[in-house]
């Protein structure tokens, strides 16, 4: 399994939009061979930025997504955020889990 954390520079004053956005994405990730669970952490403090966080069972499966129409299509929206919501270019972060424990997913 791998983690996946798009973290997300947003101005402050378009976090709404931003948030929003996100909540009414067309959700086509959620039908991809592989996806095990998404998670959208909002900063606590000035500067954070916000973090999309997927877990895949594979990297394969990640990038077989990444690849896709559907991808592509369902990233087309940041084109429709207000000027000025991003604060800068997003990092991406892939890890592999090798330990966990409860049941977040």
């Amino acid at each position: 399994m791998i983690a996946v954390a798009n973290r997300i520079p947003v101005n402050p004053e378009h976090a709404g939009a931003f948030e929003e956005r996100f909540l009414n994405r067309p959700g086509q990730v959620e039908e991809r061979p592989g996806f095990l669970a998404t998670h959208l952490l909002r900063p606590t403090a000035p500067g954070q930025p916000y973090t999309v966080l997927t877990y895949w069972e594979s990297r394969e499966a990640f990038e077989a997504w990444r690849q896709s129409p559907s991808f592509k299509e369902g990233h087309k929206g940041g084109r429709t955020l207000p000027e000025g919501t991003l604060a800068g270019r997003n990092e991406l972060e892939i890890w592999e889990v090798f330990g966990r424990s409860g049941n977040l997913l």
